[in-house]
């Protein structure tokens, strides 16, 4: 860190750093200056968040007064707001707007945080002070009481009382785990942008419409070549394996999607999902558990790994008929549009499983894009969100964003008063990962003069891009994801919690889903579609004929897309439940875990593990079966609304007291019954699903 470049105290009131922390012009809602930042300013921030919140831990441990709620777990909450900022953004700009300087520079600061993190962790007579408090029994609030508790748990967990020789241990893993699992990712990134398939040949397209033509022109001419071009972004690759009339095309498509991240040389994650499993695997050891799940699990509804495990066989016994019907039903409908003497590979699945779906259920997903322009399903999505909960939303082109895509919205209650920003980045690109997900810029919390600080949350989604000639037009798949997401954004928006660490999303994993999820159900809602969709050119609205044959397609195959989500989670389980060294081959692991829920033959010549971002370089270790634990939840959610009306205002605010708003001052068992009024079943799921 270059302290010549800026006054830098760490003993003065104010901090003048850079402009991440004082921007030199007063920004509206306080919002980033996105546009001012750069990697030099993260990495002096991240520098001197360290040394403040060392000063303020150190402040806490010699006071010398009694330990209280107020002097100790306080001004501990309140601890690191520079550094936490200065790591938000640094992963703001790593998922979203990455180069190769800031990745660089996260391989030298991730091992600082962490050991950083440990310093807290370890330091025993800050730990006392938390125990004195516990062990003193002040009058406290219900979130004061659980704050203590929490914090206190969150202590030993991480090893607090732990001999010195095992703690040196856990700051090796803990170093080791940073470096690693970045690194996974950026494989994953590189790998994923050194794919480019450029076609010459029309005729080698055939099936695919004038949207993904146009586009595949588009991005080749961005790419500075001719024809037609292809990317490993989904938007991009998807439609081949779906549209595609050539099988060759497809195969190779498949087979590059499928084997990112584990061809041998620089991008090869195999060891690096070796090396993670039994980092987190000894790690767990040291503070006393026999696997990493059972450390995990001790945190979330679902309790332990026995309970999960019998969750999941427990869907697969409800799931598997009628994913073997599906199956079969798919390979006679592909013998009897080839010939019986042919057979049907994984890359031929989605292909032949979209002309079934338009032959069955009278459905082709991609001719209703037109009835899905973004600014009309934008619209849509907050019209619904203003329905419920009545809040509105208001672009604001003022606020300096990561990237020019990213659209920005000031977000009312009915009140009129302020609730959050909400930023929106619907596109993919180069230096953008993959996928979908929500993230917080800025988090909900109440300061201790008792200001409510309103969040700040991002969406990311990669969909389908404008073209010069046509405007951004999704498929219902991808309205269905942006609902997804939005729910999460909610679940930031509507948090009314006193503490930082308790708002939000700061829950329970297999608890975060349950809004992202319980959105989704509206994408089938006759009256929602018909409240935004209509063609893009002529304004007429989705044919209420075409709606009811969406409606009625909606379990088209999804007991086989259940059993998919069940083996993803089967393969979680099966890495983390490892009481002994990881070592070998991971594709035979990779294999065997999954086994009981993946119906047809396996290829060696594949690998999920190496690009399943999810458990390895996200938050979903030991907890993927989250989502199928919050599909049960939602549904269940979803029952009480159908009961009542799917737009009742009243269900809707005991949704969001309830839920959205509590964040994590209670256990999310007491949430969800004190909104349902009982305790969740999976009947609901069941029926929805059309499951016997």
């Amino acid at each position: 860190m270059n302290e010549g470049k800026h006054d830098i105290n760490i003993n003065d009131e104010k901090l003048h750093i850079n402009t991440l922390i004082y921007p030199p012009v007063e920004m509206p809602f306080d919002a980033i200056p996105f546009n001012l930042i750069n990697e030099e300013d993260i990495e002096e921030a991240v520098l001197c968040g360290i040394k403040q919140e060392d000063k303020e831990i150190q402040e806490i441990v010699e006071n010398d007064a009694s330990p209280t709620f107020q002097n100790t777990l306080l001004p501990l909450e309140y601890s690191g707001k520079l550094l936490n900022k200065a790591v938000n953004v640094m992963g703001i700009y790593l998922a979203n707007a990455t180069t190769d300087t800031l990745e660089n520079l996260a391989q030298k600061l991730y091992p600082l945080i962490s050991e950083h993190n440990n310093n807290i962790s370890f330091n025993y007579a800050l730990f006392k002070r938390i125990e004195t408090v516990k062990h003193n029994n002040e009058n406290l609030s219900c979130e004061e009481q659980r704050l203590l508790d929490i914090t206190y748990d969150e202590f030993i967990r991480r090893g607090v009382n732990l001999p010195e020789e095992k703690q040196k241990r856990l700051r090796e893993i803990s170093s080791e785990l940073s470096k690693t699992v970045l690194q996974y990712s950026k494989n994953i990134l590189d790998d994923t942008n050194s794919y480019l398939l450029t076609i010459k040949n029309r005729n080698k397209l055939e099936g695919l419409n004038a949207h993904h033509l146009e586009a595949a022109a588009q991005t080749a001419k961005e790419k500075g070549t001719n024809g037609w071009a292809f990317t490993m972004n989904a938007p991009s690759f998807q439609p081949l394996l779906m549209l595609c009339k050539n099988r060759t095309l497809r195969k190779n498509v498949w087979y590059a999607y499928n084997r990112l991240g584990m061809k041998d040389g620089k991008f090869d994650n195999r060891p690096l999902v070796e090396k993670i499993v039994n980092l987190r695997m000894e790690k767990a050891q040291i503070l006393g558990f026999d696997c990493f799940a059972d450390y995990v699990l001790t945190k979330r509804m679902a309790g332990s790994k026995e309970r999960v495990n019998q969750f999941l066989d427990l869907l697969i016994e409800k799931y598997k008929p009628q994913a073997i019907k599906e199956s079969k039903e798919l390979k006679a409908f592909i013998q009897k549009k080839t010939s019986k003497n042919f057979n049907p590979k994984p890359w031929d699945a989605s292909y032949y499983a979209h002309i079934l779906k338009v032959s069955k259920h009278k459905v082709d997903t991609e001719k209703l894009r037109v009835y899905f322009e973004i600014d009309r399903v934008i619209e849509g999505v907050f019209g619904l969100a203003k329905k419920l909960y009545g809040i509105r939303f208001k672009l604001n082109k003022d606020i300096p964003t990561i990237h020019k895509d990213v659209k920005v919205y000031e977000v009312y209650d009915e009140d009129n008063s302020f609730l959050a920003l909400l930023y929106a980045d619907f596109y993919p690109r180069k230096e953008k990962k993959s996928g979908a997900w929500t993230y917080s810029i800025k988090e909900q919390y109440t300061t201790e003069e008792g200001k409510n600080i309103r969040p700040h949350v991002g969406i990311t989604m990669n969909f389908s891009k404008p073209t010069k000639k046509k405007p951004a037009l999704l498929t219902l798949g991808e309205v269905t994801t942006f609902l997804h997401e939005f729910g999460h954004a909610l679940h930031e928006i509507f948090s009314n919690t006193r503490f930082l660490s308790q708002s939000g999303t700061n829950v329970y994993w297999d608890f975060v889903e349950l809004p992202s999820q319980f959105m989704e159900n509206y994408a089938l809602e006759k009256d929602f579609l018909k409240t935004f969709a209509v063609h893009y050119k002529t304004g007429k609205p989705l044919p209420e004929k075409v709606i009811e044959r969406i409606i009625q397609s909606r379990n088209f195959r999804v007991a086989s897309a259940c059993m998919r989500q069940l083996s993803f989670g089967l393969l979680d389980m099966g890495y983390y439940t490892l009481a002994q060294k990881l070592e070998g081959d991971i594709i035979s692991f990779e294999k065997k875990a999954w086994a009981k829920a993946v119906l047809g033959r396996q290829s060696r010549k594949i690998c999920m593990s190496t690009n399943f971002q999810h458990i390895m370089s996200g938050g979903y270790a030991a907890g993927y079966y989250s989502y199928k634990w919050a599909e049960v939840l939602d549904a269940d959610a979803y029952s009480l609304f159908q009961q009542t009306g799917i737009f009742n205002k009243e269900t809707a605010k005991r949704f969001r007291d309830n839920i959205l708003s509590k964040g994590a001052t209670q256990d999310p068992n007491i949430l969800y019954n004190n909104f349902r009024g009982q305790a969740p079943t999976i009947n609901a799921l069941l029926r929805r699903d059309g499951i016997n």
